[in-house]
């Protein structure tokens, strides 16, 4: 039977305030990628999710960012590689501390996009992965899209696994649309959830202009935050039984 992974970004506190709907979240996903203090999230936020996980049966990720809480990480910033590497690292650590038995790392936000394109800041993330993985004794996956980050994790030995997005737009080029344009967020939970079937099925999308975009991934995400999220969630994982699709993670 075919599997896929469903990911979302949760644990996402701020100011002591959840963003989304962890617990009906916690619900339908296979994997969670949890706030670690740079964008969002606390050490109370971060112990929940890691109670909520194990109750559901979910596996825990890192998901740490620039460290810009005012712009919810969202904001690309000038931060030299080596000082990236330990911020990253710091973020890492402490949703082990709050007792995630960490599976994967995925970046968040803007430093997301920018280890796809910037060699220095991929290089920068996957050191600090790394070094927590040396810690640990196992190497921990990176989850992304493409782009360097891809190269400096198979340098670094971490194994990279692709993700396609569920509520994003997507390009002709097979890259996101950016956010603030037009087609760049999806809202419509049947239409999210066409998308995951053909996603597994014919590992393709559609783009923003009609066209039909290859897109081979194992994990799929839907965001914690988006509007309807957990709607769009249901649907999915809906769409996904119906389909015959086993819903797990590949952790």
């Amino acid at each position: 039977m075919r599997s896929i992974d469903l990911n979302a970004d949760l644990g996402e506190t701020v100011d002591g305030v959840a963003t989304a709907d962890d617990e009906a979240m916690f619900a339908v996903v296979s994997s969670a990628s949890v706030a670690c203090g740079g964008h969002a999230g606390d050490a109370d936020s971060m112990r929940d999710a890691v109670r909520r996980a194990a109750a559901r049966g979910v596996a825990v990720g890192a998901h740490p960012s620039y460290l810009d809480r005012p712009g919810f990480g969202r904001v690309a910033l000038a931060v030299v590689p080596e000082v990236l590497r330990t911020q990253v690292r710091e973020q890492i650590e402490a949703l082990a501390d709050a007792g995630a038995l960490l599976r994967y790392v995925k970046p968040h936000g803007a430093l997301y996009h920018s280890v796809g394109t910037d060699a220095a800041a991929a290089d920068a993330v996957a050191a600090a992965i790394a070094d927590v993985s040396d810690g640990l004794g196992r190497p921990l996956p990176v989850l992304g899209l493409r782009g360097e980050i891809a190269r400096a994790a198979a340098e670094r030995g971490l194994p990279f696994v692709r993700e396609a997005f569920l509520d994003r737009g997507y390009l002709p080029t097979g890259d996101l649309v950016p956010r603030g344009a037009p087609g760049a967020l999806l809202h419509d939970p049947e239409e999210v959830a066409a998308r995951a079937v053909s996603l597994v099925r014919d590992g393709a999308a559609t783009a923003v202009d009609g066209t039909r975009v290859r897109v081979d991934a194992a994990s799929l995400c839907v965001h914690g935050d988006s509007p309807g999220a957990v709607a769009m969630a249901r649907a999915v994982r809906a769409a996904l039984d119906a389909a015959g699709v086993v819903v797990r993670s590949p952790w």
